[in-house]
């Protein structure tokens, strides 16, 4: 009772739904799929007899399901959170809330553990599958005991985290965007912190503590107990519970200040005198495209996108500065890519999720604020709507772009790239930005409730990354020819594709999607291979064709069907 109402309503109302058994046994699933495909990776069709053999697989399979855990969940928790708020906002909903009898504590936990309830539910129905790894051997109860206590409190904060910034702020993207980024901007500040006292010391071992991911580490290396690096997996949890009850208490505190806006917006006015002296307002003039003239010239996503910017801008600089330290005779990171193509994807991707949220809010926007059913019936086209909505994405979106692509000019000034593959980069880095854009857009078309496009666009872009980092851990672990790779990962692509299918086709399916969605991930994993081979136009093409063709795919029916694509018909205009 602690959560109040909105809590046990969440918990009475989502287990009669269908999706709820859907998401926990498909999660399950996943994960066995994943076990499955790495041991056909790690041993491929050869009988397996030796004890240390199967014991080293089940550390190693241990690993992975905790490093993919505690990452989806850091996301999601953070996603939910902020979005379930977000959405209560847009459709001014909260302030009904506010003038219930429903005290300040109820309403923010209620809200923080109604959206954490799936992420629960999932870490509950995981457990068997990691104890059905302890049987292989090589890993110990209290392992699994600690990851699963270390998951569940980071998720605890970053959810925690993401309620307070969607209690904060007004406009869904900067609810999502200074989630994302305020996360990513603490774990750069704890491991620079920690770089420059020593992890060995006691204050490095303090602040170690705050990141998730070192603790997990520790867990899974046990004999680095006696180690200066060892972070401790009890101390850790106690930190991440902290910040979670501190982060929840400013959230109460300041509840009732930051909610509702005190801001009034009232429209610009412009005067100047005619001929005969007298006042005359002057209204601003709009472009052709009133779209993407609202999209530039409007405060459209709230008065903090400078701050947003800025906010990147300073990651970007990190870790910039963090390559700078290292020096370019570093070892490859993973034993796959050098330090500076690990800063440029870590960039690029913190980019296309940003991107992907930017696009996806816009149209979601316009939903929850009842302006889409106006602007449909206006003359507007759907071309007019869906490129000024691309056009004001990437507009808006600017500074983050470009960062990325500087950063491979430099790389080809200092020699790390030659002229060739700086084109295959730049052409490739393009394309997945298009992917991008089109996706929130397409995802926002095709959910009517905004928190199912978000989680939708977003959760399709972080299973793309997070499949991309299993396969290329597996494809190096394998070492073998590419058709034993192929044969290994069939299954793996196989799923991966179903769930693209099923996102992407949700509510308008087509001949091309279905064709997008089948083919994406087998040429994302020839990409892969090719890339780990030195190939690298092999790479540029296999990228464009997988993800050009897909973003077409999303945006000729968007054009030509618009109607269609928000699931309603009308007669056409003479």
């Amino acid at each position: 009772m602690l959560a109040g109402p909105i809590f046990s309503r969440e918990t009475l109302t989502s287990p009669r739904q269908l999706k709820h058994f859907l998401i926990r046994s498909g999660y399950v699933a996943a994960l066995l799929v994943l076990m499955f495909t790495a041991g056909q990776a790690t041993f491929g069709y050869q009988q397996v007899r030796n004890v240390g053999d199967i014991a080293r697989f089940g550390s190693w399979i241990f690993l992975i399901f905790s490093v993919v855990q505690l990452s989806l969940v850091l996301f999601f928790a953070l996603l939910f959170a902020a979005g379930t708020v977000a959405q209560e906002k847009d459709r001014q909903t909260l302030i009904l809330l506010l003038m219930t009898d429903l005290r300040d504590r109820e309403l923010v936990l209620g809200k923080l553990f109604s959206s954490l309830l799936l992420v629960a539910v999932l870490l509950g129905a995981s457990i068997p599958v990691f104890f059905f790894v302890h049987f292989l051997g090589g890993v110990d109860i209290g392992q699994i005991g600690w990851s699963l206590a270390i998951t569940a409190a980071t998720a605890l904060a970053a959810g925690s985290w993401g309620s307070l910034v969607a209690f904060w702020r007004e406009k869904t993207f900067q609810t999502l965007a200074i989630s994302v980024l305020g996360l990513v901007l603490f774990l750069g500040i704890v491991e620079a912190a920690v770089w420059v006292v020593k992890i060995e010391s006691s204050a490095g071992q303090a602040i170690a503590l705050l990141n998730p991911f070192r603790a997990l580490f520790s867990v899974l290396q046990p004999f680095a107990r006696d180690s200066g690096t060892f972070v401790s997996p009890l101390r850790s949890v106690i930190v991440m519970a902290t910040l979670a009850v501190l982060l929840n208490a400013v959230t109460v505190w300041r509840l009732r200040i930051w909610n509702p806006n005190r801001f009034v917006f009232t429209a610009p006015t412009f005067e100047s005198e005619d001929a005969e002296g007298r006042a005359r307002t002057q209204h601003r003039k709009i472009w052709s495209n009133p779209i993407i003239w609202r999209e530039i010239k409007t405060r459209a996503y709230g008065r903090k996108i400078l701050v947003i910017k800025l906010v990147y801008l300073l990651i970007a600089g990190f870790a910039i500065w963090s390559l700078m330290e290292t020096g370019s005779a570093a070892e490859r990171i993973l034993g796959m890519i050098s330090p500076s193509g690990f800063v440029f994807v870590g960039l690029s991707l913190l980019t296309l999720m940003l991107v992907n949220a930017q696009s996806v809010t816009a149209l979601t926007a316009e939903r929850d604020g009842k302006t889409l059913e106006l602007l449909l019936v206006t003359d507007v086209t759907a071309k007019e709507f869906i490129f000024g909505k691309l056009g004001g994405i990437l507009y808006n979106t600017k500074e983050l772009l470009v960062v990325p692509l500087l950063l491979a000019g430099y790389n080809f000034s200092s020699g790390g790239l030659t002229a060739e593959h700086l084109v295959y980069v730049i052409f490739g880095y393009l394309v997945l930005v298009l992917f991008a854009a089109m996706l929130g857009l397409h995802s926002g078309l095709s959910y009517d409730n905004s928190r199912s496009s978000i989680a939708n666009s977003l959760g399709t872009m972080f299973f793309l990354f997070i499949g991309i980092f299993i396969f290329m851990m597996l494809l190096v672990q394998a070492r073998s020819s590419y058709a034993l790779q192929f044969q290994s990962f069939l299954l793996f692509i196989g799923v991966g594709g179903i769930a693209l299918l099923a996102s992407l086709t949700h509510a308008n399916p087509s001949r091309a999607l279905t064709l997008a969605a089948l083919l994406l991930p087998f040429l994302t994993f020839f990409a892969l291979t090719e890339f780990l081979l030195g190939g690298s136009l092999g790479v540029c093409m296999a990228i464009s064709a997988a993800y050009g063709f897909t973003t077409l795919a999303m945006l000729i029916p968007a054009v030509s069907e618009f109607d269609v694509a928000l699931g309603r018909t009308t007669l056409d205009q003479g």
